[in-house]
């Protein structure tokens, strides 16, 4: 899908039918066609399209002659067939040329969706470093709440593992283990092309440009080292409650031990009892009570002894 957009005074935004010179692009899974249209039309290198498309691309920044390509990974929110959260992240590519701005991605993002919205300030089309920055700082952004929904999920999924031990809640804790695996290897990939745009002159920036960058990656760093606590948190939790999960089941196997040998001793005494011989007490006429006396003792005794020794 190819949608064009382009804002005019005061802070408005419109969608366009046509190219024009300072609008923004945005390719949301192109088919073949639209991508050698739109290469053809901007005279643009193949491989800045098809590229962040690639789910597996990893971040990076390419200039070829006037043309500057970024990749970057963003967060992205879906649910399994349980309905549970899962964060992944996927590349979107932001690509400047002398006329224009694209931005290339796999699936539609609310990162992008906010500024088709009109819901950032100061945002303008024909401002292509700006507008850049402003998606890496909504990208940050994004990062950082999701961040505290996983951290809300692990809290609520941790109150619930106290109560029923069940492996929805282990599964949960395996999700967001593996998503915020994601998130850190993703947010230093960021934070390494963040870092390239600082120091070296891929684009032209104004002072407040820098300023803005400087804080993108100040918010970075936060979401990685958030990320890294979270895991680490995360971590020695699982840990814990497989440690708890394993001492429970013994616990209920050395009860159940416990429980099935009592109950084996009054078997055996009126086993014996029911045997077709000569036994004591055969002629008594309280043989039977005295023989439930016998087999309740014994279970008594032995419930009294595995008791003391705290097998229940």
């Amino acid at each position: 899908m190819i949608e064009i957009y382009k804002t005019s005074e005061p802070r408005q935004i419109e969608q366009l039918t046509k190219i024009e010179k300072g609008c923004w692009i945005n390719l949301t899974a192109p088919t073949e066609d639209e991508i050698q249209q739109i290469v053809k039309t901007l005279d643009l290198p193949e491989n800045f399209i098809k590229d962040p498309l690639d789910d597996e691309e990893r971040p990076r920044i390419e200039r070829e002659e006037k043309e500057v390509l970024i990749i970057v990974d963003y967060p992205y929110l879906t649910h399994d067939e349980t309905g549970t959260p899962v964060y992944e992240t996927i590349p979107i590519g932001l690509i400047f040329t002398e006329d224009y701005f694209l931005t290339v991605s796999l699936k539609d993002s609310p990162i992008l969706t906010n500024f088709k919205n009109n819901k950032i300030k100061s945002f303008y089309t024909n401002k292509k470093t700006r507008f850049a920055l402003q998606i890496l700082s909504e990208i940050a952004s994004f990062y950082l709440r999701y961040l505290k929904q996983v951290n809300k999920i692990t809290n609520d999924t941790e109150r619930k593992l106290h109560q029923s031990m069940k492996n929805k809640e282990l599964y949960t804790f395996l999700g967001l283990e593996k998503s915020l695996v994601y998130f850190t290897t993703s947010l230093k990939s960021n934070k390494v092309v963040l870092d390239k745009i600082l120091r070296f002159n891929y684009l032209k920036m104004y002072e407040e440009d820098k300023d803005l960058l400087e804080d993108v990656i100040i918010e970075t760093n936060q979401a990685i080292e958030m990320s890294e606590t979270y895991s680490s948190i995360l971590s020695g939790m699982m840990d814990a409650f497989a440690s708890i999960i394993s001492n429970n089941v013994n616990i209920a196997m050395k009860f159940l031990t416990s429980v099935t040998i009592i109950l084996t001793l009054p078997t055996m005494v009126a086993s014996f009892f029911g045997m077709n011989v000569n036994l004591p007490f055969s002629h008594n006429p309280h043989a039977f009570a005295i023989t439930l006396t016998i087999a309740a003792g014994l279970a008594s005794a032995t419930a009294f002894f595995f008791w003391k020794k705290k097998y229940f």
